[in-house]
Formats: C-alpha cells, sequence, structure tokens
C-alpha cells in the first residue's frame, strides 16, 4: 500500500502548488498580450512578404529589361559584323597606297600652317569664278594664239621694211639721231 504524506510534505507540496500558480496568475498577462504580439509578428511577415515579392517582381523586370538589352547588343554586333567585314575589305584594299603615302601625308600634316590651310579653303572657293572666266575669257584667246605669230611675223617684216625706207630718205638720218638721244635721255632720267 501506498504510504501516506507526512505534513511537512503536505505543507511543501502546497508551497509549491501556491508557487506555480502564483507563476500561473503573473504569465496570465504575458498570456493575455500574447495574441497582439502574434499578430504584430504576422503583420510583420506579412509586410516583409510583399516587399519580398515586389523585390521579385523588380527582379524579374531588371532580367527582362536585361535580356532585351542583351537581345539589343547582340542585333547590333550581327549587324555590325556585316559593316566590319566590308571596312577590312576596304582597309586591305587601301593599305599599300596608304602605306605609300604616309610619308607624304605626315611631311604635309608637319609643314601645313593654318593660314596655308585657310587660303586653299578660299581659293577652293574662288574656284567655280575662276574656272568660269578662264574658259570665257583666256581660253578664246590662246585658241587665236597659233594664227596671231604668222600675222606678227608679217608685221615685223613690214615694220623692217618701213624702217629701212624711212633710212634712205634725205634727212631722216637726222631725225632719227635726234629721237635716240632723246631715248637716251629718258632711259637716264
Amino acid at each position: 500500500m501506498p504510504s501516506v504524506p507526512g505534513p511537512s510534505a503536505v505543507l511543501s507540496a502546497l508551497e509549491r502548488a501556491a508557487d506555480a500558480a502564483e507563476r500561473l496568475l503573473a504569465a496570465v498577462p504575458q498570456l493575455a498580450a500574447l495574441p497582439a504580439v502574434v499578430d504584430r509578428v504576422i503583420a510583420d511577415v506579412d509586410g516583409l512578404m510583399a516587399r519580398i515579392e515586389a523585390t521579385r517582381v523588380e527582379a524579374d523586370a531588371v532580367v527582362g529589361r536585361t535580356e532585351a538589352t542583351r537581345a539589343k547588343a547582340d542585333g547590333l554586333i550581327d549587324d555590325s559584323a556585316a559593316s566590319v567585314a566590308r571596312l577590312v575589305v576596304l582597309l586591305d584594299s587601301l593599305e599599300p597606297s596608304l602605306a605609300k603615302l604616309q610619308p607624304t601625308i605626315e611631311r604635309l600634316a608637319d609643314t601645313t600652317d593654318p593660314h596655308e590651310v585657310d587660303a586653299l579653303v578660299q581659293l577652293i572657293d574662288h574656284m567655280p569664278v575662276l574656272a568660269e572666266q578662264v574658259e570665257r575669257d583666256v581660253l578664246p584667246v590662246m585658241r587665236t594664239l597659233s594664227s596671231v605669230a604668222p600675222d606678227l611675223h608679217d608685221l615685223l617684216d613690214v615694220s623692217r621694211e618701213l624702217n629701212e625706207m624711212l633710212g634712205k630718205l634725205p634727212g631722216m638720218g637726222r631725225v632719227k639721231k635726234r629721237v635716240e638721244e632723246q631715248q637716251q635721255e629718258d632711259q637716264g632720267d
């Protein structure tokens, strides 16, 4: 049979029960506040979840824009490949000429003054007017020069003959001498 507890054991059990009841009563306000704390934690978790979802949506949008940018870059690279290929062919064909011209271009760059460039630009600006004047005024004269030469020879021959005839006229020797003296005086002044 079980033994009956003594008075000290009962008192000790009652004290422990009173302490437990006291602790339980002290925990009641905390237990009453617990649903509010749980509600705050749930609200914080809901807010955190909403921010996480918003961040995920923004990250998806960034990934989408990144994909679009990458696709555009791929398109540009594909488009530029043909241009680059044409440029390579062009540069390969021009390389020998450019290599030969390089010393000349370097000398030109070293010796060309900005004023000379300005003068060249001004000359180029005047070229249409100059070309028109040369075509209108100079070239017609140049075309007639071939027919002028025989005429000049004939004129010189006639002038010599006239000079000889004048020299044979009486008294013309003195006139000729006076003209020569006057020309020498004019040259001396």
